[in-house]
């Protein structure tokens, strides 16, 4: 029975290890970028399988370096975080860099079979989310970039996981999760400006102080505002993707300009939660403005 008890623990803790509700988050991103990509461009009846092999390499390749990140925190980790899998000894580190190596070895097969573009990007992205592990984090604000590629990133994948590449609304759409992420993650570093400092971490709070953050992250979250006007403009959307994205804009600009005023912990840790229900906000304007004609 101890035996078997540890056996669910250690199953447990692998599952822990990958984030599951990250993978799945990407996953579904895959599959809202081929969405937005086949409602403007067309689609077509044979892509089903394409577009289970992209959101699982979106999957697959996540928990991959989910467990690449918390193999190179598990020092942090030891001290921050000493439940984490690796630390408390239910993972051994070579055990998470396996299975890192057989979800990306996966991941990137998925990618092969759904053809070369798709390969190519996948093989960015796990680079992308690689660096950003093993020696973006302490950089600061390039570390903030290397995180929102990784956001944008497979949104992208869905569209040339769906034989349509990457069209005009679906770029806006990248570059705006890009930008607002970017402005979220300057943002979570003002929240974070004490723990940051303490371990090295050259983020934008830390190293020019919490109000220039709050002035670059309103300037990241103003260039997706100002980006989301371009689709109706050149008419890529109805008329549907009005009133959702203008709720958006308006929270992205209200957050931000609180934060600006009054660049705290406790307003930025609300301003950084909330940019997710604006960013959702904005997936949901492109849905429906792409969808419903």
């Amino acid at each position: 029975m101890a035996g078997g008890g540890r056996g669910l623990e250690r199953a447990k803790a692998f599952l822990r290890l990958i984030r599951p509700v990250n993978c799945l988050m990407t996953g579904a991103a895959v599959l809202i970028g081929a969405l937005i990509a086949l409602s403007c461009q067309g689609g077509r009846g044979d892509i089903a399988h394409r577009l289970l092999l992209g959101s699982s390499t979106g999957f697959l390749l996540t928990g991959a370096s989910m467990a690449v990140n918390d193999y190179c925190d598990r020092h942090i980790d030891a001290i921050n975080e000493p439940g984490r899998p690796i630390p408390s000894g239910l993972v051994r580190p070579g055990e998470a860099l396996a299975l890192a190596a057989a979800l990306a070895a996966l991941g990137l097969s998925a990618a092969l079979a759904t053809g070369p573009e798709c390969l190519a990007i996948a093989l960015a992205s796990l680079a992308i989310s690689l660096l950003y592990s093993t020696a973006g984090k302490r950089t600061g604000l390039p570390g903030n970039l290397l995180v929102s590629a990784c956001v944008a990133i497979p949104f992208i994948y869905g569209g040339f996981a769906a034989g349509r590449g990457l069209g005009p609304s679906l770029g806006v759409f990248a570059s705006m999760a890009f930008l607002s992420n970017a402005g979220r993650e300057v943002t979570k570093g003002i929240a974070d400006i004490e723990g940051d400092g303490a371990r090295g971490v050259r983020t934008v709070a830390v190293a020019r102080g919490g109000r220039a953050a709050a002035a670059l992250a309103l300037a990241f979250f103003a260039l997706a505002v100002a980006l989301s006007a371009i689709p109706p403009l050149l008419g890529l959307v109805s008329a549907w993707y009005l009133p959702p994205v203008i709720a958006a804009d308006l929270g992205f600009l209200r957050s931000s300009l609180r934060v600006l005023r009054n660049p705290t912990r406790p307003e930025a840790l609300g301003a950084k939660r909330s940019a997710l229900a604006w960013m959702a906000l904005g997936m949901i304007a492109f849905l429906a403005g792409s969808c419903l004609r």
